[in-house]
């Protein structure tokens, strides 16, 4: 039985089923091509089959890496952005405890991020909260030369060697990099750090199976091995060989392409559990960098409720109708908790009292959706028993995969992102960078 369920139900009043179905051939054979290597950037398909090649002794030595930074730090700062944090940042919202920073008697060292942003507030506070701290770090970047994760990992191996020393500071600085080439790959051979490879055929959306997530993750006291499985288990449900009919990442993509085609742009990931909004994140990063090129692509948006039903939700119900949900819906939670009777029932809840808040949460779901989708917006269902490490492995390579068929199916590259040079290139020209001077010349005028 597969770990997610999907359903295009309340699509079909929009496009119709035999519509989505006929669209069989076109996506089987997108899915074809990502396993056949024929594609656009068919050399950054190792993630594929990642699941099913990472191997019993590599999950070993990640975890053996992850205890050596464990039994030294309280907390550990991973450095990254993009793809290099957002894979390890979702699951590990999605696993922890919601108020984890407040939890006495914690076994597990506090997992904090680094590298992801430029703000001057951020690193201050980020610096006074880890000064009386023991602390470790590990850095992820293939070139060690991005900006952001860049001035971040010099603040942090600064303080650490200040207040360790350059021998005991090497053992509590793990670097993810490039396996011969590149800034960190340089310092990190001759520093003597442990390291991990980013292979060059993975791109960082597409890297959380990898090293990138999988050792902060373990550093976390995440199930790696549980969370390989599931997304094993989803490779296997969503391969080449796998009908159209049972085959729900190729479901997912052909609906939304039908709907795409159908006018509807923007597509609203929602979830009613609050452990699952960095799990957006990650969502709008793969599919927004992976499919918005060319003049093409769904906008990747999301919502998290029933909290912005009181904000977004006006929108969603009587806005422009270009838009459509895909529901991330759990059937049951990892604990429970009951509404109290209440004597004086002033706020008229008796009518709750004794029903659990995932009764109350499923039922809020329910009537949102047909409220949408009475109001003209598509409602796509994906369905997880519960969160635990192995529905979210599974969660996040269905939609790898889907995002893969999907860009093939509007004849894009995947795995290129040349919109995100342009913002660089700007941004070195006016910071005075060597080699930028006349650029930076022109657009100081333009400011």
């Amino acid at each position: 039985m597969s770990l997610l369920k999907f359903s295009a139900s309340k699509v079909h009043d929009f496009v119709s089923e035999s519509h989505i179905n006929s669209l069989k051939s076109k996506i089987e054979s997108c899915n074809t091509l990502l396993h056949s290597g024929e594609g656009k950037g068919n050399d950054f398909l190792g993630w594929v089959d990642l699941p099913s090649s990472i191997t019993p002794a590599l999950i070993e030595e990640i975890k053996a890496s992850a205890e050596v930074l464990r039994s030294k730090a309280e907390i550990v700062i991973v450095i990254g952005i993009g793809g290099s944090y957002l894979g390890a940042k979702s699951v590990l919202d999605a696993l922890s405890n919601n108020f984890n920073l407040l939890v006495k008697d914690r076994k597990d060292p506090i997992v904090l991020f680094a590298g992801q942003n430029i703000s001057e507030d951020y690193m201050h506070e980020l610096v006074e909260l880890i000064q009386d701290r023991d602390i470790a770090t590990v850095v992820i970047s293939k070139s060690g030369t991005t900006t952001e994760p860049a001035i971040a990992f010099r603040v942090i191996k600064d303080i650490i060697e200040k207040k360790y020393g350059k021998a005991e500071a090497a053992t509590r600085i793990v670097a993810v990099t490039d396996g011969e080439r590149g800034a960190l790959r340089t310092l990190a051979n001759g520093e003597g750090y442990k390291t991990f490879v980013i292979a060059d055929n993975i791109g960082g959306r597409f890297s959380v199976l990898t090293p990138v997530g999988l050792l902060p993750l373990a550093v976390a006291g995440v199930d790696i091995s549980e969370f390989v499985a599931g997304a094993t288990e989803m490779e296997q449900q969503t391969g080449a060989d796998v009908k159209f009919e049972d085959n729900i990442a190729a479901q997912y993509a052909a609906t939304r392409f039908a709907l795409y085609n159908s006018g509807k742009k923007i597509e609203i990931l929602a979830s009613y559990e609050p452990k699952l909004q960095y799990i957006a994140e990650w969502w709008k990063q793969l599919y927004g960098e992976s499919e918005g090129k060319d003049g093409k692509g769904i906008f990747p948006a999301s919502v998290n409720l029933t909290a912005d039903l009181h904000s977004m939700g006006q929108y969603i119900q009587d806005g422009e109708r270009t838009l459509f949900e895909t529901v991330l819906h759990i059937e049951k939670p990892n604990n429970k908790f009951a509404i109290p009777a209440n004597e004086d029932n002033l706020d008229g809840l008796n009518f709750l009292a004794g029903r659990s808040l995932t009764d109350v949460n499923h039922n809020a779901e329910a009537g949102t959706m047909l409220a949408h989708v009475d109001g003209g917006v598509p409602n796509i269902s994906i369905s997880l028993e519960s969160i635990n490490a192995r529905s979210i492995g599974a969660l996040l390579y269905f939609f790898e995969k889907a995002c893969g068929i999907c860009c093939y199916a509007l004849d894009v590259n995947p795995f290129d992102q040349p919109g995100v040079e342009a913002y660089k290139k700007n941004m070195f020209a006016l910071l005075g960078k060597p080699g930028f001077e006349a650029e930076g010349e022109e657009l100081r005028k333009r400011l």
